[in-house]
Protein backbone atom coordinates (compact mmCIF):
# COMPACT_ATOMS: atom_id res chain seq x y z
CA UNK A 1 0.00 0.00 0.00
CA UNK A 2 1.43 3.23 -0.95
CA UNK A 3 1.42 6.10 1.45
CA UNK A 4 -0.65 9.03 -0.55
CA UNK A 5 -2.94 9.98 2.31
CA UNK A 6 -3.50 9.79 6.02
CA UNK A 7 -5.25 6.27 6.54
CA UNK A 8 -7.25 7.64 8.86
CA UNK A 9 -8.45 10.53 6.88
CA UNK A 10 -9.55 8.59 4.34
CA UNK A 11 -11.56 5.75 6.91
CA UNK A 12 -13.22 8.51 8.51
CA UNK A 13 -14.50 10.02 4.74
CA UNK A 14 -15.82 6.51 3.67
CA UNK A 15 -17.71 6.42 6.74
CA UNK A 16 -19.57 9.96 6.38
CA UNK A 17 -20.15 8.45 2.99
CA UNK A 18 -21.60 5.19 3.50
CA UNK A 19 -24.51 6.34 4.02
CA UNK A 20 -25.05 7.66 0.45
CA UNK A 21 -25.60 4.28 -1.35
CA UNK A 22 -28.14 3.29 1.32
CA UNK A 23 -31.43 4.53 -0.56
CA UNK A 24 -29.97 2.79 -3.79
CA UNK A 25 -32.78 -0.20 -4.60
CA UNK A 26 -31.54 -3.82 -4.73
CA UNK A 27 -32.21 -3.66 -8.90
CA UNK A 28 -29.97 -0.66 -8.94
CA UNK A 29 -27.00 -2.32 -7.06
CA UNK A 30 -27.38 -5.25 -9.53
CA UNK A 31 -27.84 -3.43 -12.19
CA UNK A 32 -24.45 -4.13 -14.79
CA UNK A 33 -22.10 -1.57 -15.40
CA UNK A 34 -19.51 -3.08 -17.51
CA UNK A 35 -18.92 -6.88 -19.06
CA UNK A 36 -14.96 -7.52 -19.74
CA UNK A 37 -14.41 -10.80 -21.95
CA UNK A 38 -17.71 -12.25 -20.16
CA UNK A 39 -16.86 -11.11 -16.59
CA UNK A 40 -19.37 -8.73 -15.06
CA UNK A 41 -19.17 -5.51 -12.96
CA UNK A 42 -22.07 -4.41 -11.19
CA UNK A 43 -23.19 -0.63 -9.82
CA UNK A 44 -22.90 -2.28 -6.43
CA UNK A 45 -19.15 -3.34 -7.04
CA UNK A 46 -18.23 -0.18 -8.66
CA UNK A 47 -19.92 2.04 -6.00
CA UNK A 48 -18.08 0.29 -3.69
CA UNK A 49 -14.87 0.96 -5.16
CA UNK A 50 -15.68 4.41 -5.96
CA UNK A 51 -16.22 4.94 -2.20
CA UNK A 52 -12.54 6.05 -0.97
CA UNK A 53 -12.41 8.38 -4.60
CA UNK A 54 -15.75 9.76 -3.93
CA UNK A 55 -14.59 10.38 0.09
CA UNK A 56 -11.47 12.05 -0.90
CA UNK A 57 -13.04 14.94 -3.51
CA UNK A 58 -15.87 14.78 -0.58
CA UNK A 59 -18.51 14.17 -3.01
CA UNK A 60 -22.03 12.86 -2.07
CA UNK A 61 -23.79 10.66 -5.18
CA UNK A 62 -27.34 11.35 -3.82
CA UNK A 63 -26.59 15.47 -4.54
CA UNK A 64 -28.03 15.98 -7.88
CA UNK A 65 -25.90 19.05 -8.16
CA UNK A 66 -22.70 16.86 -7.80
CA UNK A 67 -23.83 14.47 -10.38
CA UNK A 68 -21.53 15.26 -13.50
CA UNK A 69 -18.28 15.19 -10.95
CA UNK A 70 -19.71 11.86 -9.19
CA UNK A 71 -20.21 10.37 -12.85
CA UNK A 72 -16.31 11.32 -13.59
CA UNK A 73 -15.71 9.23 -10.58
CA UNK A 74 -17.07 6.62 -11.43
CA UNK A 75 -16.18 6.44 -14.98
CA UNK A 76 -12.36 6.74 -13.64
CA UNK A 77 -12.65 3.43 -10.97
CA UNK A 78 -14.47 1.43 -13.81
CA UNK A 79 -11.53 1.86 -15.89
CA UNK A 80 -9.53 0.83 -13.39
CA UNK A 81 -11.88 -2.14 -12.32
CA UNK A 82 -11.88 -3.02 -16.40
CA UNK A 83 -7.88 -3.14 -15.70
CA UNK A 84 -7.64 -4.92 -13.04
CA UNK A 85 -9.72 -8.04 -14.60
CA UNK A 86 -7.70 -7.76 -17.68
CA UNK A 87 -4.30 -8.11 -15.86
CA UNK A 88 -6.29 -10.92 -13.71
CA UNK A 89 -7.26 -12.60 -16.77
CA UNK A 90 -3.48 -11.78 -18.18
CA UNK A 91 -1.91 -13.71 -15.12
CA UNK A 92 -3.67 -16.59 -15.42
CA UNK A 93 -2.62 -16.84 -19.23
CA UNK A 94 0.77 -16.54 -18.33
CA UNK A 95 0.62 -19.05 -14.95
CA UNK A 96 1.59 -16.38 -12.55
CA UNK A 97 -0.13 -16.47 -9.06
CA UNK A 98 0.21 -15.23 -5.17
CA UNK A 99 0.73 -17.00 -2.77
CA UNK A 100 -1.11 -16.58 0.79
CA UNK A 101 2.46 -16.20 2.54
CA UNK A 102 3.50 -13.34 0.17
CA UNK A 103 0.22 -11.44 1.25
CA UNK A 104 1.16 -12.44 5.01
CA UNK A 105 4.96 -11.13 4.04
CA UNK A 106 3.24 -7.97 2.83
CA UNK A 107 1.41 -7.63 5.73
CA UNK A 108 3.85 -8.17 8.18
CA UNK A 109 6.01 -5.16 6.16
CA UNK A 110 2.99 -3.53 6.01
CA UNK A 111 2.82 -3.71 10.24
CA UNK A 112 6.68 -3.30 10.84
CA UNK A 113 6.97 -0.55 8.71
CA UNK A 114 4.41 1.22 10.91
CA UNK A 115 5.96 0.26 14.20
CA UNK A 116 2.78 -2.07 14.94
CA UNK A 117 2.32 -5.26 16.64
CA UNK A 118 -0.03 -7.70 14.79
CA UNK A 119 -2.96 -6.70 17.51
CA UNK A 120 -2.41 -2.97 17.18
CA UNK A 121 -3.20 -3.32 13.08
CA UNK A 122 -6.20 -4.84 13.32
CA UNK A 123 -7.12 -3.19 16.09
CA UNK A 124 -6.79 -0.12 13.90
CA UNK A 125 -8.61 -1.67 11.30
CA UNK A 126 -11.29 -2.41 12.99
CA UNK A 127 -11.50 0.84 14.45
CA UNK A 128 -11.74 2.39 10.62
CA UNK A 129 -14.03 -0.04 9.73
CA UNK A 130 -11.49 -1.76 7.31
CA UNK A 131 -12.23 -5.24 7.41
CA UNK A 132 -8.97 -7.28 7.01
CA UNK A 133 -9.99 -9.49 4.02
CA UNK A 134 -10.03 -6.42 1.79
CA UNK A 135 -6.90 -5.21 2.64
CA UNK A 136 -5.63 -9.19 2.09
CA UNK A 137 -7.43 -8.95 -1.59
CA UNK A 138 -5.99 -5.29 -2.27
CA UNK A 139 -2.47 -6.72 -1.46
CA UNK A 140 -2.93 -9.83 -3.63
CA UNK A 141 -4.17 -7.49 -6.64
CA UNK A 142 -0.99 -4.98 -6.55
CA UNK A 143 1.32 -8.26 -6.32
CA UNK A 144 -0.40 -9.78 -9.02
CA UNK A 145 -0.52 -6.70 -10.96
CA UNK A 146 3.49 -6.05 -10.03
CA UNK A 147 4.62 -9.62 -11.33
CA UNK A 148 2.63 -9.32 -14.27
CA UNK A 149 3.86 -5.44 -15.20
CA UNK A 150 7.38 -7.03 -14.35
CA UNK A 151 7.19 -9.59 -16.76
CA UNK A 152 5.48 -7.49 -19.40
CA UNK A 153 6.71 -3.90 -19.19
CA UNK A 154 9.87 -4.27 -16.76
CA UNK A 155 11.98 -6.46 -18.73
CA UNK A 156 11.15 -3.82 -21.82
CA UNK A 157 12.70 -0.42 -20.14
CA UNK A 158 16.23 0.00 -20.65
CA UNK A 159 17.79 2.94 -18.80
CA UNK A 160 22.06 3.25 -20.64
CA UNK A 161 24.67 4.21 -18.86
CA UNK A 162 24.90 7.37 -20.24
CA UNK A 163 21.58 8.47 -19.40
CA UNK A 164 22.34 7.96 -16.17
CA UNK A 165 25.80 10.10 -16.32
CA UNK A 166 24.20 13.14 -17.49
CA UNK A 167 21.32 12.63 -14.78
CA UNK A 168 24.33 12.12 -11.93
CA UNK A 169 26.16 15.45 -13.72
CA UNK A 170 22.77 17.19 -13.41
CA UNK A 171 21.71 16.27 -9.45
CA UNK A 172 24.58 15.08 -7.99
CA UNK A 173 24.49 17.59 -5.42
CA UNK A 174 21.47 16.33 -4.40
CA UNK A 175 22.07 12.45 -4.54
CA UNK A 176 21.98 10.50 -1.11
CA UNK A 177 22.00 7.62 0.36
CA UNK A 178 17.85 7.23 0.48
CA UNK A 179 18.07 3.78 2.58
CA UNK A 180 17.33 4.35 6.11
CA UNK A 181 15.53 7.56 5.31
CA UNK A 182 11.94 8.33 6.95
CA UNK A 183 9.08 10.45 6.13
CA UNK A 184 7.64 12.90 9.03
CA UNK A 185 4.18 14.20 7.94
CA UNK A 186 2.20 16.90 9.64
CA UNK A 187 -1.32 17.49 8.35
CA UNK A 188 -2.26 20.44 10.34
CA UNK A 189 -5.48 21.08 12.41
CA UNK A 190 -7.92 23.33 10.56
CA UNK A 191 -8.05 25.61 13.38
CA UNK A 192 -3.93 26.15 13.65
CA UNK A 193 -2.02 28.64 11.46
CA UNK A 194 -0.13 26.42 9.42
CA UNK A 195 1.95 29.27 8.48
CA UNK A 196 3.20 30.51 11.33
CA UNK A 197 3.82 26.95 12.45
CA UNK A 198 6.02 26.62 9.34
CA UNK A 199 7.25 29.90 9.77
CA UNK A 200 8.83 28.81 13.60
CA UNK A 201 9.75 25.85 11.78
CA UNK A 202 11.98 27.15 8.92
CA UNK A 203 13.46 29.31 11.57
CA UNK A 204 14.59 27.07 13.74
CA UNK A 205 12.39 28.07 16.61
CA UNK A 206 10.46 25.38 16.37
CA UNK A 207 11.38 21.38 15.42
CA UNK A 208 9.00 19.58 12.97
CA UNK A 209 8.43 16.80 15.66
CA UNK A 210 7.29 19.81 18.14
CA UNK A 211 4.85 20.93 15.85
CA UNK A 212 3.38 17.84 14.21
CA UNK A 213 2.69 16.63 18.37
CA UNK A 214 1.11 20.17 19.12
CA UNK A 215 -1.14 20.95 16.06
CA UNK A 216 -1.17 17.77 13.61
CA UNK A 217 -4.28 15.86 13.65
CA UNK A 218 -2.73 12.47 11.87
CA UNK A 219 -2.71 9.71 14.46
CA UNK A 220 1.24 9.31 14.40
CA UNK A 221 0.99 12.68 15.92
CA UNK A 222 2.61 11.26 19.53
CA UNK A 223 5.58 9.73 17.43
CA UNK A 224 6.19 13.41 16.07
CA UNK A 225 5.11 12.64 12.40
CA UNK A 226 6.95 9.69 11.95
CA UNK A 227 5.33 7.51 9.37
CA UNK A 228 7.88 4.65 8.76
CA UNK A 229 10.82 4.35 6.37
CA UNK A 230 10.35 5.71 3.14
CA UNK A 231 9.14 3.33 0.41
CA UNK A 232 10.71 4.40 -2.96
CA UNK A 233 8.77 1.64 -4.90
CA UNK A 234 6.16 2.28 -3.96
CA UNK A 235 5.72 6.46 -3.88
CA UNK A 236 2.50 7.56 -6.75
CA UNK A 237 5.07 9.99 -8.98
CA UNK A 238 3.67 13.06 -7.04
CA UNK A 239 4.77 11.79 -3.60
CA UNK A 240 8.66 10.48 -5.43
CA UNK A 241 8.58 14.02 -7.17
CA UNK A 242 8.48 15.82 -3.64
CA UNK A 243 10.51 13.49 -1.32
CA UNK A 244 13.59 12.83 -4.34
CA UNK A 245 13.88 16.53 -4.62
CA UNK A 246 14.75 16.48 -0.68
CA UNK A 247 17.77 16.31 1.12
CA UNK A 248 17.92 14.57 5.20
CA UNK A 249 16.58 16.92 7.30
CA UNK A 250 14.72 18.58 5.09
CA UNK A 251 11.13 19.75 5.45
CA UNK A 252 8.73 20.91 2.39
CA UNK A 253 6.75 24.06 2.11
CA UNK A 254 3.49 24.21 3.18
CA UNK A 255 0.81 21.88 0.58
CA UNK A 256 -2.71 20.78 0.50
CA UNK A 257 -3.83 17.34 1.24
CA UNK A 258 -7.66 17.67 0.82
CA UNK A 259 -8.15 20.82 1.74
CA UNK A 260 -5.75 20.51 4.93
CA UNK A 261 -2.20 22.16 5.07
CA UNK A 262 0.38 19.70 5.49
CA UNK A 263 4.29 19.32 5.53
CA UNK A 264 6.81 16.21 5.12
CA UNK A 265 9.93 16.10 6.98
CA UNK A 266 12.70 13.75 5.72
CA UNK A 267 15.17 12.20 8.24
CA UNK A 268 17.30 9.92 9.25
CA UNK A 269 17.24 8.07 12.68
CA UNK A 270 20.49 9.31 14.29
CA UNK A 271 20.97 12.50 11.94
CA UNK A 272 24.67 13.56 11.35
CA UNK A 273 26.34 15.38 7.98
CA UNK A 274 25.24 13.75 4.52
CA UNK A 275 27.94 12.83 1.91
CA UNK A 276 26.60 12.87 -1.81
CA UNK A 277 27.24 9.58 -3.64
CA UNK A 278 29.78 8.44 -6.26
CA UNK A 279 28.06 8.13 -9.37
CA UNK A 280 28.82 4.56 -9.14
CA UNK A 281 27.03 4.47 -5.33
CA UNK A 282 24.17 6.45 -7.18
CA UNK A 283 24.10 4.34 -10.07
CA UNK A 284 21.13 1.88 -8.45
CA UNK A 285 19.32 5.00 -7.41
CA UNK A 286 19.09 7.24 -10.84
CA UNK A 287 18.48 4.02 -12.51
CA UNK A 288 14.93 3.94 -10.59
CA UNK A 289 14.02 7.81 -11.17
CA UNK A 290 14.80 7.45 -15.10
CA UNK A 291 13.07 3.49 -15.32
CA UNK A 292 9.97 5.21 -13.75
CA UNK A 293 8.44 7.32 -16.64
CA UNK A 294 9.86 4.91 -19.14
CA UNK A 295 8.34 1.98 -17.35
CA UNK A 296 4.82 4.29 -17.49
CA UNK A 297 5.18 4.74 -21.27
CA UNK A 298 5.55 1.01 -21.36
CA UNK A 299 2.66 0.24 -19.51
CA UNK A 300 0.54 2.17 -21.31
CA UNK A 301 1.20 0.64 -24.55
CA UNK A 302 0.69 -2.64 -23.24
CA UNK A 303 -2.49 -1.69 -21.13
CA UNK A 304 -3.99 -0.20 -24.77
CA UNK A 305 -2.52 -3.66 -26.20
CA UNK A 306 -4.81 -5.82 -24.11
CA UNK A 307 -8.04 -3.43 -24.23
CA UNK A 308 -7.60 -3.84 -28.01
CA UNK A 309 -7.81 -7.50 -27.58
CA UNK A 310 -10.43 -7.06 -24.99
CA UNK A 311 -14.12 -7.45 -25.61
CA UNK A 312 -15.44 -4.89 -23.32
CA UNK A 313 -19.00 -3.88 -22.81
CA UNK A 314 -19.49 -0.36 -20.89
CA UNK A 315 -23.26 0.10 -19.64
CA UNK A 316 -23.09 3.70 -17.82
CA UNK A 317 -25.89 5.81 -18.80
Amino acid sequence: MRLLFPAFLIALLCILCCGAFEGASAAQLNKVAAVVNGQVITMFDLQKEALPELARARLNPNDPAQAKAVDAVFRKVLDLMIMDILIAQEAKRLKVTVSEAEVDNELKRMMLARKLTKEQFEAQLKQQKIPLAGIRANIEKSLLRQKVMGMEVGRRVVVTPDEIKAYYEAHKDTMFDRNGLRMGLLVYHPKANPAAVAAQIKAGKLSFEEAAAKYSIAPNKDKGGDMGPVEWDRLNPEWEGRLSQMRPGDVTELFEIQGHKAQVHLFRPGGGAETPLTLEQATPQIDAILRQPKAKGRFEDYSRQLREKAVIDIRLN
